[in-house]
């Protein structure tokens, strides 16, 4: 490609407006360093490289400042920043799931006739109850990321019929991918994969989940020791294999 490309030239290559790249320009997100002839600035293919490094992770929810340090920072490690989010993804996840179950024991105890005392409520409720606390630090780490707002926009729309169906969805497919393990089903096999298809199914409920962030979800599995203990509370070995499947069905997908 030619190595000295104009603004206009660069936003209709990467579908961006040139509003954009200025402001990016701006805050020495993407920096255009040649010159035309006749004095105007251009973007060299690092430059154009660089750009569609930034709209990489601004589709996968990142703010701008974040990626800047990321850019510019050799030592900083990408997925770790990838796991943290997906970490308080999980925890939106569970904590509403706990809320619904919450939710239907209220409505039992309702339609039972029975009244709730301050400390039976409170026991339904449990202490995984975080309230503002828990919003208070979800959208200190987040921000307006994507995948943030994806998650808060999608599951403010979800009903109480709908979380008992995630519920259940989410019980059949941990159950049937430990299942599969204990059956010697191997990473890569064509029921592997739509096992590792319906996992990532499950996550693009809540916000957009290709191969390449499914990836990076199953990888908290590992590294994290809460997700580790509960997948092998399901069988010993599972969240290791889920890593395997995902992987494996990740690659064939040319992620």
């Amino acid at each position: 490609m030619n190595d000295a490309l104009t603004v206009g030239q660069v936003a209709a290559l990467a579908d961006v407006s040139v509003r954009t790249l200025h402001h990016y320009d701006a805050v020495g997100l993407v920096v255009p360093g040649g010159r035309s002839p006749a004095g105007y600035r251009t973007y060299s293919s690092q430059d154009v490289e660089r750009l569609y490094s930034v709209l990489t992770y601004r589709e996968l929810g990142f703010p701008l400042t974040e990626i800047k340090e990321i850019l510019d920072d050799p030592a900083a490690d990408a997925l770790e920043h990838l796991r943290r989010q997906r970490t308080l993804l999980d925890r939106r996840i569970a904590h509403l799931t706990a809320m619904a179950n919450a939710v239907d024991t209220v409505i039992e105890r309702k339609t039972m006739g029975t009244n709730l005392t301050p400390a039976e409520q409170r026991e339904i409720w449990g202490d995984d109850w975080a309230g503002e606390k828990y919003e208070d630090e979800a959208r200190e780490r987040w921000g307006t990321a994507d995948a943030w707002a994806q998650s808060t926009e999608r599951t403010a729309a979800m009903s109480a019929d709908d979380w008992r169906a995630i519920k259940a969805d989410t019980e059949q497919l941990e159950a049937d991918l430990a299942a599969a393990m204990l059956r010697g089903v191997e990473p890569g096999s064509d029921e592997a994969d739509v096992l590792a298809e319906r996992h990532r199914a499950s996550i693009d409920r809540f916000y957009d989940c290709d191969h390449a962030m499914h990836v990076c979800v199953a990888g908290m599995y590992t590294a994290d020791e809460r997700f580790r203990a509960h997948y092998d509370g399901r069988a010993a070995g599972l969240a290791e294999w889920i890593v395997a499947v995902v992987g494996a069905n990740a690659r064939e997908n040319g992620a």
